[in-house]
């Protein structure tokens, strides 16, 4: 029987490695797979800002893919936490009863959705921040290039 605590803790903390989906879904599940490509991407890009600095232009458009992964994985697990128990159980314990424990909502699952959309909004806000700011600064530098 799968447990909405467990899989509201392992999206928040494992979700950009495809955690939560093995865990529902078994290790078949293609979404599972793809869910590490734009962390590592993501990855990359801060790697690419740490070697050839804040201007490199690829690193504005790889790290927000970590960013967006980070807090779409922190709203699955605030879906998950906030799922009721009936629905829980009807999706993911076909055969359990509606009202089954595995489905039902504890401390520690409202933990999981608390710094799930404290850590998931904040990374979120932080992405479009840094790709908006990228984006400007490029376009002014241009405008200046142009302008000479």
């Amino acid at each position: 029987m799968k447990n909405k605590t467990v899989a509201a803790w392992l999206s928040f903390l494992g979700g950009p490695l495809g955690l939560h989906r093995f865990y529902l879904r078994g290790v078949g599940d293609w979404l599972g797979w793809l869910l590490p490509i734009p962390t590592a991407l993501g990855l990359y890009g801060m790697e690419r800002v740490r070697m050839y600095g804040v201007d490199d232009g690829w690193s504005w458009v790889l790290i927000p893919l970590l960013g967006f992964t980070i807090a779409g994985c922190a709203l699955m697990a605030i879906i998950y936490g906030l799922m009721t128990p009936e629905k829980w159980n009807a999706r993911f314990n076909a055969g359990a009863p509606p009202d089954a424990e595995p489905g039902r909502t504890s401390w520690a699952t409202i933990g999981a959705v608390v710094l799930a959309l404290f850590f998931g909004s904040t990374v979120l806000m932080a992405s479009i921040v840094f790709s908006f700011q990228r984006y400007f600064e490029h376009q002014v530098e241009e405008g200046r290039k142009i302008s000479q």
